[in-house]
């Protein structure tokens, strides 16, 4: 494929092998064979295409970072959210942020050269539009940081917690949302001894689903299981440290909430924990006049609605459907995400963030504080510089490769 328009942007030969890995270790010696003084062959290094790309024009460092972002992609979500920096997106925008620093600095370095020549209220003018345009800028770029965590927080993965009484059907519940047989799910109470850490992608979004050991009062029992009760403690340090809390409660065991299950969940309500109450075993109340008592007494109990709480039968997979979706809006609402974070997510890498508070952020607070005396307008206008040159170093328009080489490259897999 001749350049420019590859990857690299040079001219680029791709082999397309099939077979098993006779074949492939047949081509490579066969490649070995060429090698000589005038055609030197040798393996890539770690990220040298993007390397090269990146040298070559053919993307800037954003978008080098969201290539990199997309290839190691988990779900739909970090998909669309790495495609959003490869297209291009991220690059437009820091442009336009840098050419406003760019303009505002011209504006100021008109003062600074014909200080003397200028009215009184053309400067006055001038120190007025720049502060406008700072202000705008300032709050875009914190915006841009907002949303951007709350990208990261769906991606590394919403941490969410199973808690229920001891065979209420928290395992069952994982293994229907999972559609895999993760959890053991047997009829005798206790199963689950200690925590289990599964990562799902429930409707496109990272969920780190925690099934934990069933919470009963055993401390006053005869046949006290030291085990079972330290894996009761760790559930509930578990439920304290997570973002979502799903409660199991089962038809034949819903009385458990007066005991110290329910105490426990009227606990979590009062420090404001999202609770997400699912009814399990709905199958069993011989009459919808008895599924709506129970239903009754265990929204009296936790002090909610009927309508709050999500009825499924896991044996007849009765309402599952219902109760992903629940899941998938109980995310949108720990993590404060509007319909744009999901349609149009945004991410950048740490350096990214770094550079934009410590450089972009920094020198607009600087200017901010120096340019109420305009004695100080030289400085004030260094400090604009010193924003751009940081959106520079974002883009890499004010960077060497060298610089970058060991901080963006060299965690991209050989052969990109």
């Amino acid at each position: 494929m001749p350049g420019p328009k590859t990857y690299t942007g040079e001219d680029v030969l791709e082999l397309h092998l099939h077979g098993g890995r006779a074949v492939i270790s047949a081509v490579l010696k066969a490649i070995k064979t060429l090698h000589s003084q005038d055609m030197k062959i040798r393996y890539a290094e770690a990220g040298e295409f993007s390397k090269r790309a990146f040298q070559n024009g053919r993307f800037d460092l954003t978008e080098i970072e969201s290539i990199r972002e997309l290839i190691d992609a988990e779900t739909e979500f970090s998909r669309k959210a790495a495609v959003s920096g490869v297209i291009g997106g991220n690059k437009e925008l820091f442009g336009q942020w840098r050419e406003s620093l760019k303009k505002d600095v011209g504006l100021l370095t008109a003062i600074i050269d014909f200080a003397e020549d200028a009215e009184i209220e053309d400067i006055i003018h001038i120190h007025e539009t720049v502060n406008r345009d700072l202000k705008r800028l300032e709050m875009d770029v914190r915006k841009f940081l907002d949303r951007n965590s709350r990208t990261k927080v769906l991606l590394n993965g919403l941490n969410m917690v199973l808690l229920g009484s001891p065979n209420s059907g928290k395992s069952s519940i994982l293994n229907q949302i999972s559609n895999d047989d993760i959890s053991i799910v047997s009829s005798i109470a206790g199963t689950t001894r200690d925590i289990i850490n599964i990562p799902l992608d429930i409707g496109g979004y990272k969920v780190v689903i925690s099934d934990t050991a069933g919470i009963r009062d055993i401390t006053s029992s005869k046949d006290k299981d030291i085990i079972e009760l330290e894996g009761i403690k760790r559930a509930k340090v578990k439920a304290q440290e997570c973002d979502l809390v799903t409660i199991v409660i089962s038809c034949d065991n819903y009385l458990e909430l007066t005991g110290e299950f329910g105490a426990f969940i009227r606990d979590l309500k009062s420090q404001d924990k999202e609770i997400l109450t699912v009814l399990n075993k709905i199958d069993l109340p011989s009459s919808v006049e008895e599924l709506n008592q129970i239903k009754g007494h265990i929204a009296e109990e936790l002090d909610i609605s009927k309508a709050e709480i999500v009825s499924v039968s896991c044996l007849d997979e009765i309402n599952i459907e219902e109760l992903k979706t629940e899941l998938i809006s109980r995310i949108t609402k720990v993590t404060m995400t509007s319909d744009s974070d999901l349609q149009n997510p945004i991410m950048v890498t740490s350096r990214v963030e770094e550079i934009l508070e410590n450089d972009v952020l920094y020198g607009i607070k600087e200017y901010q504080l120096m340019e109420k005396s305009l004695d100080d307008v030289v400085l004030a206008t260094e400090s604009l510089s010193h924003a751009i040159h940081g959106i520079g170093r974002i883009t890499g328009e004010d960077i060497s490769v060298d610089e970058v080489l060991g901080v963006v490259f060299e965690n991209f897999c050989v052969g990109k």
